[in-house]
């Protein structure tokens, strides 16, 4: 049963708490000791050019609602598995059991990452889409130069408990952009709900049947590279029948793993046009290309790698932290996780992020304020984190130490290596439109890994089509 307070003391009792709960060490692992604060992760370059869509509107604080009037609200992320789905209706719960007439009705969305945005923005025309949502921090553009959520810089500021520089100064870089000025920190569209980087899956009793060295004692040695890499999916591939040496799945991230580690990347340094033709960025797809097309030691591009991973049959599985319930609750083998193999860009991950937003036409803009609030509060955060779904979003030397304490995987320090490692941020495009930038761009990475198109070929036509599909130039 819902315990009872006067909603006129929420925001207030929830600014009280978030302060409590600075110190927690369940909080957040989102940047390196703080020493090392500037050099994880960089923000973005901002953007030259604003976009000619209007931004969404500012939410005003609005009259809190009479007592004793019953509120539902509507939350949603996109859960990769069950374990995920089980993680968030237990948070959700939790939080339902704080607020004073107000239910909160969470709802699992879709794991896939096209659909999930896509039926999003149908819902929001038609009026039916949560009050609060998640989607990734590619898309935050999109849909706040579409006016679909709310601009919460308002109701930040007269919260006297809310600070931007809680957070990650990568995700809140693109966070706070104001695409009519083309400057930063004047809009609020969100709170980032987590962060990530990848890692590898290691199935440990393949790579001891195959009789390859342990990928985290070479990654402690500093030998943890491609080719080190190679030979370990080799040598488990080599164990026949329907093992393979590695998995990833069918997304912009990656091969996009493989450029940035080789040096190259997707944009120029603007974020303004297409970067994938140049040398450093071919490298890596084509030496991910060499994992399918030449060695064949990886699960077929486009065939989900998770469930061979589950069953046993894959010996390094490519994923963020995400992976680790549905790991967690599936795998009935020895298992692990180590940074990702360094390439001649470095070992160079992404940090993955996404945020919690505001339907832009939602009946109860300041409750909904309350629940993103409460949902990246500390303890929140904690929780989820314990859970293995995420790393929280944030700043907290505290939230480190307790991560690495959260296991399984008893290797939690890959995650927080790779954070330290000047990662690639995931962002929007403000200046050009990231759904058809990734819909050209994920058409050639799957034929270039599917043997259907030459490198040569990619790189003469990758970024003219790319160009003037999402930046029209």
């Amino acid at each position: 049963m819902q315990r009872r307070f006067a909603w006129l003391s929420l925001l207030a009792i929830l600014s009280l708490a978030l302060a409590a709960c600075g110190g927690t060490p369940a909080a957040q692992p989102t940047s390196a000791p703080a020493a090392e604060a500037t050099t994880a992760p960089a923000p973005t370059a901002a953007p030259t050019t604003a976009p000619t869509a209007a931004p969404a509107p500012t939410a005003a604080p609005t009259t809190a609602p009479v007592a004793g009037e019953a509120i539902t609200l509507r939350w949603r992320t996109r859960p990769d598995n069950q374990a995920e789905i089980d993680v968030y209706q237990t948070i959700s719960n939790d939080l339902d059991a704080e607020f004073d007439n107000i239910t909160l009705v969470y709802e699992p969305g879709g794991s896939e990452t096209a659909s999930y945005q896509d039926v999003l923005k149908t819902e929001l025309a038609a009026g039916t889409a949560p009050d609060v949502f998640w989607i990734p921090g590619t898309d935050i553009a999109d849909f706040a130069t579409r006016g679909l959520i709310l601009n919460l810089r308002d109701l930040a500021d007269a919260d006297a408990g809310y600070n931007d520089a809680d957070f990650y100064p990568g995700p809140m870089f693109h966070l706070t952009y104001n695409p009519e000025t083309g400057k930063t920190g004047e809009a609020l569209w969100g709170l980032p709900r987590d962060v990530s980087t990848f890692a590898l899956y290691l199935n440990l009793d393949l790579l001891e049947q195959a009789g390859a060295p342990d990928p985290r004692e070479l990654a402690a040695a500093g030998k943890w590279d491609w080719d080190a890499f190679v030979e370990t999916a080799v040598a488990v591939n080599n164990l026949g029948g329907d093992i393979k040496g590695f998995g990833m799945n069918a997304w912009w991230a990656n091969p996009g793993l493989f450029i940035n580690s080789a040096g190259g990347g997707f944009f120029n340094e603007e974020r303004t046009a297409c970067a994938l033709d140049t040398d450093e960025s071919v490298a890596g797809l084509a030496f991910a290309s060499r994992l399918y097309n030449e060695l064949k030691v990886a699960v077929p591009y486009g065939e989900d790698s998770e469930p061979p991973f589950l069953a046993g049959n894959v010996g390094m599985f490519l994923n963020g932290r995400w992976a680790t319930p549905g790991t967690r609750a599936g795998a009935t083998f020895d298992w692990d996780v180590v940074e990702v193999p360094a390439g001649p860009g470095g070992a160079r991950s992404w940090l993955f992020w996404g945020a919690y937003v505001v339907n832009a036409n939602t009946a109860h803009p300041e409750e909904s304020w309350a629940l993103i609030r409460a949902l990246t509060r500390a303890d929140t955060q904690g929780k989820i984190s314990a859970l293995g779904a995420n790393i929280p979003s944030r700043v907290s030397d505290e939230a480190i130490a307790a991560f690495l304490t959260f296991t399984p995987p008893e290797n939690n320090q890959a995650f927080i290596n790779s954070l330290e490692n000047d990662p690639a941020v995931e962002g929007p495009l403000w200046a050009g439109s990231w759904p058809e930038f990734d819909n050209s761009t994920q058409a050639k990475f799957t034929a270039v890994l599917n043997g259907d198109l030459s490198i040569e070929d990619y790189k003469a036509t990758v970024c003219r089509e790319a160009n003037l599909a999402a930046f029209g130039q």
